[in-house]
């Protein structure tokens, strides 16, 4: 199985982005999302941006992290 999490684009410099989630920014190939735009959520996985994804379904699939994050701590 494969995880791929939302991230914010914050900048792009021709086929990378830096990307940011939870305070903590990386860069990241955008070469499979060439549409992508500054503010934009993208699903990275191993270092590529694979899909780009609206704003809400970025949220909801962050909060069901968090809340997998949180029942883990509890254990």
């Amino acid at each position: 199985m494969c995880l791929a999490v939302p991230v914010q684009v914050v900048s792009i410099e021709g086929s990378e982005a830096e990307v940011e989630i939870g305070g903590v920014s990386r860069r990241v190939s955008i070469m499979l999302t060439p549409e992508v735009k500054v503010g934009d959520y993208v699903l990275l996985h191993t270092g590529y941006a694979i899909n780009v994804i609206d704003e809400a379904e970025a949220q909801e699939t962050l909060k069901l992290l968090e809340e997998m994050i949180a029942l883990s701590d509890d254990a």
